[in-house]
């Protein structure tokens, strides 16, 4: 009981000294009267920014801009014969796929290239769209055509894709897998 009277004894000494006693408080309020009548200033409103949207180059596949463009065929040489339409030309279609040839060209990126220690080999390093590392060598197949590597260097690789003619036949098509440059994977996902 006795601990009971001198804790609330200790607690309102404590509180009394909390309480602040003025005697003249009109200045206080003649400042806080003249502060609420001054007009309310108008922030203004954050500028808008527009979200930074990068920039990807995606045009290394595609065809030389430096390079002339093939004259086109006049209209009476379009009737080719039924040997040049069905040429022997086609991709082997019992060769089992390797991983590569999941992905179109676009997904694929060469990142390097390593070699062996006294060994002439360079191997191409190439990453799928699933962001995974492969080593591909000559005559390894990547993309969606049958396309076949027919040469690497440290820049690029180069390959041969057997893509339909639309005349019922097969035709090779060219394609170049360029290194990629730093900065560039930003687009890539």
């Amino acid at each position: 009981m006795l601990l009971r009277v001198s804790l609330i004894a200790v607690i309102s000494m404590f509180s009394s000294g909390c309480m602040v006693w003025v005697e003249d408080k009109s200045d206080l309020e003649r400042f806080v009267n003249k502060t609420r009548a001054k007009p309310a200033g108008k922030i203004e409103p954050l500028p808008e920014y527009k979200p930074y949207q990068s920039f990807v180059y995606e045009g290394a596949s595609l065809r030389e801009p430096y390079v002339p463009l093939q004259p086109m065929q006049a209209v009476g040489q379009l009737a080719e014969t039924k040997r040049d339409i069905k040429n022997d030309l086609k991709p082997d279609m019992v060769r089992p796929k390797e991983y590569l040839e999941e992905f179109s060209l676009d997904d694929l990126v060469m990142v390097g290239t390593i070699t062996r220690r006294g060994k002439d080999k360079l191997w191409a390093l190439i990453k799928d769209g699933e962001r995974a590392v492969h080593r591909v060598s000559v005559g390894d197949h990547m993309g969606l055509d049958y396309g076949e590597v027919i040469a690497i260097d440290e820049r690029k690789v180069e390959l041969v894709e057997i893509v339909s003619n639309g005349r019922g036949g097969w035709m090779k098509r060219p394609r170049v897998v360029a290194l990629e440059e730093r900065g560039t994977e930003a687009k890539k996902r």
